[in-house]
């Protein structure tokens, strides 16, 4: 007897999802995303706030998007991710669409649905598509861990009182517990 053949989806299904309705596409398999917490939204809001407060400062020419962003990380129309906040300094990724490639920055604030998913599946995925710093705000356990792939570094894990450097911003840092 026949294995059946797992569905794999297309950016067409995942293009035509019902208004409203959240998911990523991985490897031909689309992932529902759970509304977020009420701590979720005021990271997000507070984060993107001080981001783009600091660029606007000093005249940069990156652009910052919270969720819901879709990002076709390799530029293949395979996957589409929707990371918490993307930071993307080449401005020729962008579309009406969203990104097409990997952002310079993501962040991703772990949800209980969505902890494996961050900490395994896009830590892979993001390293290898070319995102060159990857922070993963954990609010259960109150810490933050900074990949900084560009540089070849171990991923440094802050806590919540700590400052935490920004490497495509030499000059900021930021300090979650001041974020809430």
């Amino acid at each position: 007897m026949p294995l059946l053949k797992p569905l794999t989806h297309t950016a067409k299904d995942y293009w035509e999802l019902p208004e409203g309705q959240r998911a990523e596409l991985i490897g031909g398999q689309l992932y529902n995303m759970a509304p977020p917490s009420r701590i979720h939204q005021e990271l997000v809001s507070a984060l993107h706030w001080a981001i783009r407060s600091h660029i606007e400062k000093h005249n940069g020419s990156c652009k910052i998007y919270p969720a819901p962003f879709a990002v076709n990380l390799n530029a293949d129309d395979k996957t589409y991710v929707e990371p918490d906040i993307s930071v993307i300094c080449d401005r020729g990724k962008l579309s009406d669409r969203g990104c097409e490639g990997a952002p310079d920055w993501v962040i991703e604030i772990v949800s209980p649905s969505s902890r494996r998913m961050d900490y395994s599946t896009k830590n892979a995925l993001y390293s290898a598509a070319g995102v060159r710093e990857y922070w993963i705000i954990d609010p259960d356990r109150q810490r933050t861990t900074v990949y900084r792939y560009s540089e070849d570094d171990a991923p440094m894990i802050y806590t919540y009182d700590q400052e935490i450097p920004v490497g495509i911003f030499p000059e900021l840092k930021l300090c979650v517990a001041d974020l809430i």
